[in-house]
């Protein structure tokens, strides 16, 4: 059975690992990732297009100086675009965090387990949730960079507004990042404070094995001969 101390400090990880997957559970689920303001210019409209949306839906709507704005859209994302580059890359960014959501769901199992018992394989202690923390973290950062990069490289947003309003032309667009977006810097927090729960630990074993080397390396030899 574990000691007291390793108990705690394996549970603690527990919950920060088990914080990170549900972190990355729920910004799977909502659609507060991004909202794009494309300005609107043509004989027939003046004004904006606002587009909220995150990995699956989103909504727009419209905002006209004059002319006549059509009603509110909800959408599905991967549903609107078509065999384009910026469906790829969102399918990818997608696959990289459902990765870390695996990983995230990992860590808390191995962290679980070496709180109620001494695992024998050295890759089922802190050296796999070390593996799990760093992949989930890795992916994570991955699918900042790769939504980041199709909204602002790519045009995702401006794909999206012409597949919605196809007879309007964008003159210029903006964007502003939704906290779910902005929670993916949580689960990387949530990793290293997982990762350093555990280096913590093997410092303070490590030194309480030096401690119980030490008065047997300074005994009399006489004293351990008999």
């Amino acid at each position: 059975m574990p000691t007291t101390k390793k108990t705690l400090m394996f549970l603690s990880s527990f919950f920060t690992s088990l914080g990170s997957f549900i972190v990355i559970c729920s910004i799977l689920g909502t659609q507060a990732w991004i909202t794009s303001t494309i300005a609107v210019r043509d004989s027939a409209s003046n004004g904006s297009i606002f587009i909220t949306y995150g990995l699956f839906r989103g909504e727009s709507s419209q905002e006209l100086s004059h002319g006549l704005a059509e009603p509110n859209k909800n959408f599905a994302v991967l549903g609107i675009l078509n065999n384009s580059s910026q469906k790829t890359l969102h399918l990818v960014t997608i696959l990289f965090l459902v990765l870390s959501l695996l990983t995230s769901l990992l860590s808390s199992g191995f962290t679980f387990y070496n709180s109620i018992s001494n695992p024998y394989q050295t890759f089922l202690g802190p050296m796999g949730v070390y593996t799990w923390n760093g992949l989930s973290a890795s992916f994570v950062f991955v699918t900042m960079i790769l939504f980041v990069a199709n909204t602002q490289s790519n045009l995702l947003s401006e794909e999206l507004s012409h597949m919605l309003y196809p007879t309007t032309a964008s003159k210029g667009t903006t964007h502003s990042y939704g906290y779910s977006f902005w929670l993916i810097l949580l689960i990387i927090l949530l990793n290293i404070v997982t990762v350093t729960i555990i280096i913590f630990y093997q410092k303070a074993r490590y030194q309480r094995k030096q401690e119980q080397r030490k008065p047997m390396e300074y005994a009399p030899r006489d004293g351990i001969l008999f």
